[in-house]
This record gives structure tokens, C-alpha cells and sequence, in this order.
């Protein structure tokens, strides 16, 4: 089986990776630092969208400097406990390269510690990650190497992310640059592309230069040219609309067949495009008859979409599709047409970011439920609110009410609102004995009372009238 082009085009030298010269140098500089001992900033953080060459920077970097390198991705177990045994472990010992030779450190026998989508770490499959990648950040002896498409998803959970690592940005390569590399991959293939053919895969890869690598290697099965036609078919198969052209032709184009069209095409729920709209057409419409009329489409979709989600018919789809596309695009009757940025719903920003919080706080509260013999809707309604007060005054009742419900650091720090890695949240976790302070408490006072008792039998005289502890 033949190698795949990604995989067999894969930059093997920084020199070699496109479209980001300004990363590159920066990426350069933080390494060669390396040389000089262990810098300021003992990692770094590669910050970009998919698929613009964020992990072959990072591999490629290490082939140029001569390390090993240790990856953990997504697909890898990635708890507390897994960090601390492949990447901390890594990170501070010296070991063998691949080759079976002692890499010292002192030789400049380094590893390259790389833990690619960082940013997507998810609740139990993903526990204690956080506090081992920050310890990681602060001690490592290695150098590290975080790869994530939201940063601020990660350092909102984290200060040390943001305050001790090198932030990095890869920006999309240009379309020419794109097309520039293809044609070399397509020349080392032996295959005849058309320029035409070049210039609409770059476009339609939207800066993604794997997707692009992919089409051309698609487009090439069983055939020595590619045409601009073949392109075009491809563009139609695979590329789809994003929501901001879906926007741009409702409410600027003036077109309510390319509205409709264009409706069917983006790969987003009638739901989600209706909250598109209803957040931009305030922005869009400055006349208020168009202002009325769109939203009388608007709210006729709406209710072809209650009926959908009632009846469970979903031919309703096409009616909501069309007053939602078509309906919209002719309430404008002026000539005004507004060019800021469409901006994102407001509500998917919110859900969006509290997305995480939620799922803490329903984890806290399931926790708290079984212990208190409550409902969870009454921890949260009535319970957090005085417990998150009482906690921040009271670290050993944090420390009891940690051990004695099971509860992780990140759902810690959620009840004390501080960071994962603050001191605070250690003093917490690490005091914590494996057997809950308030079961030793109850034992302790169970063995109290049952001396107590014993005491009182003993000391019974003969003839006297009998206490209750004597039955």
C-alpha cells in the first residue's frame, strides 16, 4: 500500500514548512536557546487552526536539532498519572536514543516533549491533565513543545500556560504559497496539473494545506493530469460552504435564488443558521421596514421549525430553509449594505465558553448530592452558592469536604474560583489522606462514646439500679 502524501511530503526540515517565515524564526531562536542551558521559557506553545502545519514545525524542528522526540496526541491515554509517566518522566531524565545511544544532556543529547491538541482535554477521560502539564511547564529539564487550535481554552484553565511558555501564532498560508507546494508535490509525482487546477484546490482548501495535499493525491488515482474541470468536481464534492458566505449572500448580495442555493449547501442546522441571522440582522438592516420584514421571515421559519421539533416531520425543513434564505434575502428594499464583520451569536458564545463549567459544576453537584442525600438541582440552586462563600474562609473544610466527596482539582479550584495550578488548590489536594478527614472524625468520635460506655458498665456498683447503657 502506497504512503499517504501527507505523511511522505511531511516537512523534514524547518526550511521545508510554508507560509509562516516569523514563526519559524522564533521557533528557531527558542531551541538554539536551548544550547545555551535551560532558558526563561522552558516551552512553548504552537497557536493555529488545523492542518496549517503546526506538528510537522514541531517534528521537522526536532529532525534539524538533532532530538528524540515523545509525543501524546488526542488519541493517547491522557490522565495526570500518564503525563507524569511518558512526558514528566521524559522530561527529566536522561535517556536512549533510537538507535540504542546514551543521550546525555550535557552532549546535547536532548528529547523534544510534544503534546499535540493540547486545548482538547475533556473531564474524566482527560483527569489530572492540567496539573501535570503546568508542572511540566515549570520543571521541565526537556525541551516542551504544546500544540493547540484555541489557546485560550487552555489558559483559561491554567495561568502557567499563558504566563511561562512562548506563545507562537501560525497564520494560513497564502493561496500562491499553497499552490506553489502542490505543484512541486505533483512534479515529484510524475503527474501533469493545470495551474487553473493548482489555484482552485488552494482556494477551496481555506489555508489548509493537509486538505489540499489530500485533493490533489485524490484527484491523481489512476490518472497522469488533472484538469480545472477536475477541480471544480472536487469543489462540489468535498469543499462546503462556510456560515459567513452564507451571510454574505443573504443579506448583501441580493440574490434569493444564490440565498436559497448556497442554504442547502453549508454543512449547519437550520437551528444554528437562525441564530445567525437573528444576531446579524439588526447590524444588516438599518431600515426598519426591512427590519420588520425580515423578521416576519424570520419568525415564520420559526414556526415551521417548532413544528418540526414537535411533530417530528421534518419536510418542514424546506419551508424554514427557504423563509430563512430566500425570505430574508428580499425584505431589504434599501440601498444601504453594511460591511462589518458578521459577527458570532451571542448565545453559542456564551453556551460555548460555559460548556466546560457546566459540566464541573454538574460533576461537583453529583458528588455533593450522594453525601448530603439531596437532589442535585438543590446543591446547585441552594448548596454552592453558601459552600463556595463557607470554602474561601475555611481551607481545612476544603481539605474535608475534598477528601470526604472525592473530589478532583479542577472541581476544587471551580468551588474555591481560582486557578487549577494556584497554591491554594495544592494546599488542598495534597493534604488530603487517602481516608477522609470526616470519616476519621465520626470514627474518632463513635470510639469516644463506645469508651465512654464501657467506662460507665464498669463502674456499676452492685445493687444499684441498672442504666440504660447496662441493657
Amino acid at each position: 500500500m502506497s504512503q499517504d502524501w501527507t505523511e511522505k511530503y511531511r516537512p523534514a526540515s524547518l526550511s521545508q514548512v510554508i507560509g509562516n517565515p516569523k514563526a519559524i524564526s522564533d521557533l528557531t531562536n527558542w531551541a538554539n536557546s536551548w544550547k545555551r542551558g535551560i532558558p526563561d521559557k522552558r516551552a512553548v506553545v504552537l497557536v493555529g487552526s488545523p492542518g496549517i502545519g503546526k506538528t510537522s514545525a514541531a517534528v521537522a524542528l526536532a529532525n534539524d536539532m538533532g532530538w528524540d522526540v515523545i509525543e501524546m496526541n488526542a488519541s493517547d491515554q491522557r490522565t495526570g498519572d500518564a503525563i507524569k509517566n511518558v512526558a514528566l518522566k521524559g522530561a527529566n531524565f536522561n535517556t536512549f536514543t533510537s538507535d540504542g545511544k546514551y543521550a546525555d544532556v550535557k552532549e546535547g543529547g536532548r528529547k523534544l516533549i510534544i503534546l499535540d491538541e493540547a486545548d482538547s482535554l475533556f473531564g474524566r477521560e482527560d483527569r489530572g491533565a492540567l496539573p501535570a502539564i503546568s508542572e511540566l511547564i515549570k520543571g521541565t529539564k526537556q525541551p516542551v513543545i504544546l500544540i493547540v487550535n484555541d489557546l485560550y481554552a487552555l489558559s483559561k484553565k491554567s495561568a502557567a500556560v499563558k504566563s511561562n511558555t512562548l506563545q507562537i501564532t501560525f497564520m494560513r498560508p497564502r493561496i500562491d504559497v499553497i499552490a506553489k507546494a502542490l505543484d512541486n508535490i505533483a512534479k515529484a509525482e510524475n503527474i501533469s496539473v493545470d495551474q487553473d487546477a493548482l489555484r482552485k484546490m488552494a482556494e477551496n482548501s481555506n489555508g489548509d494545506m493537509r486538505a489540499a495535499v489530500r485533493n490533489l493525491e485524490s484527484l491523481s488515482l489512476g490518472r497522469n493530469n488533472v484538469t480545472s474541470d477536475d477541480a471544480v468536481k472536487l469543489s462540489d464534492r468535498i469543499i462546503r460552504k462556510d456560515i459567513y458566505n452564507l451571510m454574505n449572500s443573504i443579506f448583501r448580495e441580493k440574490d434569493a435564488n444564490a440565498a436559497r442555493k448556497m442554504m442547502w449547501d453549508i454543512d449547519e442546522t437550520p437551528d444554528h443558521i437562525m441564530m445567525w441571522i437573528d444576531e446579524n440582522m439588526p447590524y444588516e438592516f438599518r431600515d426598519k421596514g426591512d427590519l420588520v420584514r425580515g423578521y416576519e421571515r424570520l419568525a415564520r421559519a420559526d414556526i415551521f421549525m417548532g413544528r418540526v421539533h414537535r411533530r417530528q416531520y421534518y419536510g418542514f425543513q424546506s419551508y424554514a430553509r427557504d423563509m430563512m434564505s430566500s425570505g430574508v434575502s428580499i425584505s431589504r428594499r434599501s440601498e444601504t449594505i453594511s460591511r462589518e464583520r458578521f459577527r458570532f451569536p451571542l448565545y453559542l458564545m456564551k453556551m460555548s465558553r460555559s460548556k466546560n463549567v457546566r459540566a464541573l459544576k454538574g460533576s461537583i453537584c453529583l458528588k455533593l448530592s450522594s453525601i448530603l442525600h439531596t437532589s442535585t438541582a438543590r446543591i446547585s440552586n441552594d448548596v454552592l452558592p453558601i459552600l463556595k462563600v463557607m470554602l474561601k474562609n475555611d481551607t481545612p473544610l476544603a481539605r474535608c469536604l475534598a477528601a470526604d466527596a472525592g473530589l478532583e482539582a479542577e472541581e476544587v479550584a471551580f468551588l474555591l474560583d481560582t486557578k487549577i495550578d494556584s497554591e491554594v488548590v495544592k494546599n488542598v489536594m495534597m493534604a488530603e489522606d487517602r481516608e477522609p478527614p470526616a470519616r476519621k472524625v465520626a470514627e474518632e468520635i463513635s470510639e469516644t462514646v463506645t469508651d465512654d460506655v464501657k467506662d460507665t458498665k464498669d463502674n456499676v456498683q452492685p445493687g444499684t439500679q441498672k442504666s440504660l447503657f447496662q441493657f
